[in-house]
């Protein structure tokens, strides 16, 4: 009789987790929607929609890029927070709601690194510091000088107050003793068209989006923001190495998950993901507008996102940056 008690709780037991395993081993069986929190045109926007097709064709199902743009990318990322945690779902986001909205935002209704499941990063790059070409000024030094001569009369374009682009430009400013009037757009695909267009100035903004606007000469190149030149574009100086040392900012990206996603789902979906970064064609792809892959497991995606947190806490505070 025991042995047969045995045998019915482990019977019982089997027929509990079958159904879940079942559906994690079924997942995805419907379409799975990638949240954009920015306008359409951004560096994030176009990356989910270069990702979701080649996911569609591995998933066998529709990938949905939705943008939800507000609020530095608040507003899109908790909506994904308060999802169903299923792997339907999906958040792909930059640095600005991931890493500096805890220490910019008085009152934030998620916690970026407690409300969501990380999947892995997927791409970095650089912030261009580019003119629009009317600008009478062809290097980092030039820029600075016309700023210095004329305190606060140049227009920078930053996608949002308290973006990344936003505090490139401020920590910019503060090291170099300029002064520049900021002008916030919803993203940095409508900065690009308004410095483009001669109503601002100057914008740094993350190279995937800006840099075919180089290549077209709508907008004049001065510097990259990484540590170390572009392979993409070797002649064009690095900011710290234009005067301003140890300068160096950028746009990354990654796809996340609301919390309690299952672990299988989320593995899942990394393994995909870097399937899909790993491939020549994507590669080349980005690489050739300047952006590098790159792509981690969950939790180093995890660790690298509070490291990056306590970094522009630091820059936010030297500044005095505050939103409510």
């Amino acid at each position: 009789m025991k042995r047969f008690a045995m045998l019915v709780h482990a019977l019982a037991a089997c027929a509990l987790l079958t159904p879940l395993q079942a559906s994690a081993q079924a997942w995805p069986v419907k379409p799975v929607r990638i949240i954009v929190p920015y306008p359409a045109g951004g560096t994030s926007d176009i990356l989910a929609r270069t990702l979701g097709q080649k996911l569609s064709e591995i998933w066998g199902q529709s990938v949905i890029v939705e943008n939800k743009p507000g609020a530095n990318g608040n507003v899109g990322a908790d909506f994904v927070v308060k999802a169903p945690a299923d792997g339907y779902t999906l958040l792909l986001c930059d640095v600005g709601a991931l890493a500096i909205s805890p220490s910019v935002y008085t009152t934030l209704g998620f916690d970026p690194n407690r409300d969501f499941a990380p999947v892995t990063m997927v791409a970095y790059s650089p912030h261009i510091l580019a003119v629009n070409p009317e600008v009478p000024v062809k290097s980092v030094k030039e820029l600075i000088d016309l700023a210095k001569a004329k305190p606060g009369k140049l227009n920078y374009a930053a996608s949002s107050v308290a973006s990344a682009p936003h505090l490139a430009g401020v920590d910019f400013a503060s090291r170099v003793g300029i002064t520049w009037a900021y002008i916030p757009y919803k993203g940095g695909a409508q900065a690009i068209t308004d410095v483009i267009g001669g109503q601002a100035d100057v914008l740094f903004n993350g190279m995937l989006a800006t840099y075919p606007h180089v290549k077209s000469g709508k907008l004049r190149i001065l510097a990259v923001s990484s540590a170390k030149r572009m392979s993409a574009i070797p002649d064009v100086p690095t900011v710290a190495e234009s005067g301003v040392p140890g300068f160096e900012t950028g746009s990354w990206q990654g796809v996340l998950a609301p919390a309690g996603t299952p672990r299988d789902v989320v593995t899942r979906i990394n393994a995909d993901l870097i399937r899909v970064l790993s491939t020549p064609e994507i590669r080349e792809k980005l690489e050739a507008q300047g952006a590098e892959v790159r792509t981690n497991t969950p939790e180093a995606f995890a660790a690298f996102q509070r490291d990056e947190t306590a970094r522009w806490a630091k820059v936010v505070s030297a500044n005095g940056v505050k939103l409510e």
